[in-house]
């Protein structure tokens, strides 16, 4: 008796077995995987045109501004927003001297963010294509998903790792792509946050 449920156990186990491997292989089949991927925006920096020292300071770290609204004041000069956005960094201490160009305060416009992936040549970069539906998963919100599109693929490879072989010393080249969702859509999803994509392949 004991033999024939051990029997029936390991075929259930290998049955599951194989169900579990054609599942995985239909959905790795379907998409590209991507790791190292985070959540981000183009930064704006914002410094004075002649320089001076800092005056005034107008916002703190986090505050949503609207195009043109003060900053601060360098000199005889105000510091205003190129754009609506959030505050990332302000230099707040008063009296500084700032030379033409140099950054007072940087910000991003939430609009713009995207998830930016970075996709080694060889493990499936060529059937990437922009349109392309993708699902996302972040870090800080665990199994919940996401959706957006493929909306930019960088034509210049980044240099990754070396990798060493008996034969000869090659490189991994890395490619970025960006993915964009509806921000209105998820407004929790915040610059910086780590996550994960699966691009489905036309």
């Amino acid at each position: 008796m004991n033999k024939k449920i051990i029997i029936l156990i390991t075929i259930v186990v290998v049955v599951l077995g194989s169900i579990g491997g054609y599942i995985y292989w239909s959905i790795a089949s379907k998409t590209v995987y991507v790791e190292n991927s985070s959540i981000s925006a183009p930064v704006i920096s914002l410094s004075p045109t002649v320089g001076g020292l800092l005056q005034e300071v107008f916002v703190n770290i986090g505050d949503n501004v609207q195009t043109s609204s003060p900053i601060a004041r360098v000199g005889n000069e105000l510091i205003k927003a190129k754009s609506e956005g959030q505050v990332l960094s302000i230099n707040t201490a008063i009296g500084t001297s700032f030379a033409p160009g140099q950054t007072v305060a940087t910000m991003i416009n939430p609009q713009d963010l995207r998830v930016v992936g970075q996709v080694q040549e060889d493990k499936g970069f060529r059937d990437i294509k922009i349109g392309q539906t993708v699902i996302f998963k972040v870090d800080a919100f665990g199994s919940k998903k996401y959706s957006g599109i493929i909306d930019q693929i960088n034509p210049t490879a980044n240099s990754g790792d070396i990798v060493f072989n008996i034969s000869n010393t090659r490189q991994e080249n890395n490619f970025n792509i960006k993915v964009r969702f509806d921000v209105s859509q998820y407004p929790e999803l915040k610059n910086g946050m780590s996550a994960k994509i699966w691009i489905y392949k036309n």
